[in-house]
This record gives structure tokens, sequence and C-alpha cells, in this order.
């Protein structure tokens, strides 16, 4: 069941394409996707949307050893990434992944049984105003425990840091869930010691099918990692997944599955993975 669970992640400040090269690796996603990817006008957000298709299929093709043609990814009307090639359950029983990209990094993790949500954060210091006044914008997403943990981390830096630290871990619970904006982040609370032994409570009850990771990857940009059950799924996601029962012994060996670093890739990787035959 392992083989079903990967990290990748892109740093695109690294890639620097002409052109040419855009709109070679553009080629290689089916026709259907190229029109929201190049509804960006800045080249930042294009790069940034094209790295997250592209890691999708690749990873897809890799993984599950489904033709590049054959692969059907849509989105559920939240806007979260879903297979729908029908022989998905063959490999592994519940095959899902998520994706994110902020700032310089674009990743993707996915999970063969258990849900799992991803969401980067990129941070830098508030220009026109101070981090007091910038945080106080979002009190309204916090627990009272979380924002007092949030405004005594320290100084202005770890008062930012542990702000996007939350906010990161809310997100990748509720994309995990595929859920929207109408799930208020207010209602998730977030528990940890030392950013460890992170758990959530969900409207003040705790979750204990749930585990999270958080890490920093460079000096400004944090990336979590949210993995749980899928009775909390949205309806209209739970209906895009193979199946929704597992016994507890299986569960529980997903919900326990190893969380693996993330694997750098380049762009020349992701190509090469993309044109590879299928085996």
């Amino acid at each position: 069941m392992e083989k079903g669970l990967r990290r990748w992640i892109v740093d695109i400040s690294r890639w620097d394409p002409s052109p040419f090269h855009f709109n070679s690796a553009l080629s290689l996603l089916p026709p259907h996707q190229h029109a929201s990817i190049l509804s960006f006008v800045r080249m930042e957000d294009r790069k940034r949307a094209l790295v997250s298709r592209l890691l999708q299929y690749a990873l897809v093709h890799q993984v599950l050893g489904i033709p590049l043609n054959e692969i059907i990814i849509t989105r559920t009307l939240e806007g979260k990434p879903y297979l729908e090639n029908s022989n998905v359950g063959l490999l592994f029983p519940n095959f899902n992944f998520n994706v994110s990209h902020h700032g310089d990094y674009v990743a993707i993790a996915s999970e063969p049984l258990c849900l799992v949500g991803l969401d980067i954060v990129s941070y830098s210091v508030p220009r026109n105003e101070t981090v007091q006044e910038f945080i106080r914008n979002f009190t309204s997403y916090f627990t009272c425990l979380e924002w007092n943990y949030i405004v005594n981390a320290g100084d202005d830096d770890d008062i930012l840091i542990q702000f996007y630290r939350y906010w990161c871990m809310k997100e990748s619970f509720i994309k995990a869930i595929g859920s929207g904006v109408g799930f208020g982040l207010e209602r998730v609370e977030i528990h940890q010691t030392n950013w460890t032994n992170i758990s959530i409570k969900i409207d003040g009850e705790t979750m204990k099918d749930w585990r999270f990771w958080v890490s920093e990857l460079d000096k400004r940009h944090w990336v979590c990692v949210a993995r749980g059950h899928l009775r909390l799924a949205e309806e209209t996601y739970k209906k895009t997944l193979t199946r929704t029962e597992f016994d507890e012994e299986e569960y529980h060996k997903g919900l326990h599955l190893p969380n693996n670093k993330f694997i750098s890739k380049t762009m020349e990787e992701l190509i090469s993975i993309l044109i590879q035959p299928n085996k």
C-alpha cells in the first residue's frame, strides 16, 4: 500500500522557460486543461498552474500505470481534483491526491486509502502595515486558544511564522475533506506541542482519526499535510472515491503509514515521466 503514498515538490524559481519550452510542456496535457492555465496573465501564475497539473498527470501515470492519454482528472464543485478512471481501485483501496502552490513551490501528495490534504504557504513581512495590524485582519478565523499562541509567539518574525503555520494546517484539513470556502476555518482548532503530536477539534469535538505534519521548506515557505478518515469528506468529493467504508484494521494501517519526505523533482524529470511509455 505504501507505493500509493507519494510526496513530490517542484521549485519553480529554478525553471525559466522560453515560450517554446513552456508550450512544449503545456502540450503534454489534454487540450481541455490549457485554457485554465493560459487564463493567468502573469507568467509566474501560469507556471504554477502548469506545474500543478503536470505533477498530477505524472504521479498518476507513474504510480497507477495509466497511459497518459487515458488519464481523466477533473474537479469537484468545490475545486478538489480527483481521478475519474474506473480502474483506480484495482491497485489501491482509495487512491487520492491533493496539490498546492504558493511562492516558489508547487507540490503534490497522494494516499492509498485515507483522505489527504496539502497546503503550502509563502510568507513575507507586510509592507504597508505592522505585523500586528496584518494578523488582526484574520482574527475571526482562529479560536482563542490559537490566537493566544500566535500573538505570544515572540517577536514579529515568530508571530508571522506561528500565524502561517496555523493557517497552513487549517487549510490542509479543509482541502483533505474537499470542502470549499463554506467550511469556516474558525471551526477547526489546532492542538500541538512544539508542532509535533498535532491534533484537531471540529466544533469542539476531538477528531481522533486524523494525523498532521508541518515542515519548513526554507526560511519563507512551510508545507502541511493532513491525513484522515473518509467519513468527513464532502458529499461531492465522497462520490468520487472508490470506497468509503473500511474495517478498523485496514483503516488503522492506512492512517499510520509513514509520512514520507517530499522528493524534489525538476521539470526535466516530470517531463521524462510523462513521455515514458506505459510499462
